[in-house]
């Protein structure tokens, strides 16, 4: 990568609260790789997971509104979102739009309508594609050696894969790869893109419970020192439900989940505290001293 890259960023109503260590810990990795990310002016609620079961135009008019504000950045290569649950919302939007019918639909429900769809594609496909693991390598500060870790994609990052269109859908292997770049080791999880429960969290309490403590069990049985994933409500349902899901399932799991962001900025020798470290319910202190990082 040479020179900066500027991208039209959509943080996510996440981002701004229950997942902000994601959103920090996202922008100062981004602009320690010379990634240059520009809010989406008077952005909205994507929708997130409600919207489309209810009325899939007034949902994809909820994306596509913002895809019409991002193509006001001058100079953005795209828009990027850290969330896959945003990104899912944003992507098939833009693609449902190649139907006139529907677009015509949607176009009704905008101010104006949307004559132009910028790429959109996830965070973690911009540093794999912009930046990528060979030129991550050398700009290490601190290598995580010793560190190992289940990466954790989550359901809908990488699928379906005729829209998402990044990494494989049963087998991704982009935030392995960067994170063996600064020196963790990534192991073979086998449920890398099993499902934690998503929102189920408020409403079936006990799927959630089943599902996340699955992840947590096997993650266990690899000798995972850690959880690493790219989803506000996987994190949330790993990290902050761990308690809940031990009861349940009484067993006694101490995992901690992080970002894969919040690593790989330990590894550029960023701020702890601007990596939002200690918003995580299961400390990582004990973990990160073990490999000689200080959180």
């Amino acid at each position: 990568m040479t020179g900066k890259i500027r991208y039209a960023y959509y943080p996510g109503c996440s981002g701004q609260g229950t997942s902000v260590e994601y959103d920090t810990s996202t922008r100062a990795v981004c602009a320690a790789l010379d990634i240059e990310l520009v809010d989406i002016p008077d952005w909205n609620c994507c929708g997130s997971s409600p919207a489309h079961t209810v009325d899939h135009h007034l949902s994809a008019a909820l994306s596509c509104r913002n895809l019409a504000q991002a193509a006001q950045v001058e100079g953005a290569r795209g828009v990027i979102t850290p969330c896959p649950s945003c990104l899912s919302n944003l992507k098939t939007s833009a693609r449902r739009m190649a139907d006139p019918d529907f677009a015509a639909r949607v176009n009704k429900l905008l101010d104006k309508p949307l004559r132009h769809i910028p790429p959109v594609k996830s965070v973690l496909q911009a540093l794999f594609e912009d930046v990528g693991p060979d030129a991550l390598y050398p700009r290490v500060f601190k290598r995580l050696e010793g560190l190992k870790l289940a990466p954790y994609y989550g359901c809908i990052m990488n699928r379906p894969p005729q829209i998402m269109e990044f990494d494989d859908h049963e087998h991704p292997v982009a935030m392995d790869r960067l994170l063996e770049a600064v020196g963790a080791t990534a192991l073979p999880f086998p449920l890398k893109v099993e499902c934690c429960g998503a929102s189920y969290g408020v409403a079936r309490q006990d799927i959630v419970e089943r599902l996340s403590g699955r992840l947590l069990d096997a993650a266990a049985a690899c000798g995972a020192d850690a959880f690493v994933t790219a989803c506000p409500l996987c994190q949330m349902n790993l990290d902050l439900r761990q308690d809940q899901i031990n009861a349940a399932n009484k067993t006694g799991h101490r995992i901690p989940v992080f970002y894969y962001t919040q690593l790989l900025g330990l590894a550029l020798g960023l701020d702890p505290k601007a990596l939002g470290l200690d918003k995580l319910a299961v400390s990582p202190r004990d973990v990160l001293a073990a490999v000689g990082v200080r959180a």
